[in-house]
């Protein structure tokens, strides 16, 4: 009876071996659910990104809007009529407290 029992017991173990280590076992398929969620949320953040820019083009192939607000900020271009003014943080130790200094003119204490 002891046999049969172990032999039994063995059984189920063989059986149980490729239901959770085997090629398509749990194991092997909890790890791939993990790579697809992890694949699902980098094409999401992607197509956002691809939708931003999508946007962006069609932006600047159809107003003259969106390329005056990139020429002003990223080339710092100014219109004919306009006064560009630049304010410059104090740097630390050098004694001037964010005076405004006077445009073509040098800082006080510097010739």
């Amino acid at each position: 009876m002891r046999a049969l029992a172990a032999t039994l017991a063995a059984l189920i173990l063989l059986l149980q071996y490729p239901l959770w280590l085997g090629k398509g076992g749990w194991l092997r398929v909890w790890d791939l659910d993990r790579q697809v969620n992890a694949q699902k949320g980098e094409n999401d953040k992607l197509k956002r990104r691809n939708d931003a820019l999508d946007a962006e083009v069609r932006d600047l192939k159809q107003g003259f809007e969106a390329v005056e607000e990139r020429a002003r900020s990223e080339l710092g271009m100014v219109r004919q009529d306009e006064l560009f003014v630049q304010v410059i943080p104090p740097r630390a130790g050098d004694g001037q407290q964010g005076r405004p200094v006077a445009p073509g003119a040098a800082p006080a204490g510097k010739p």
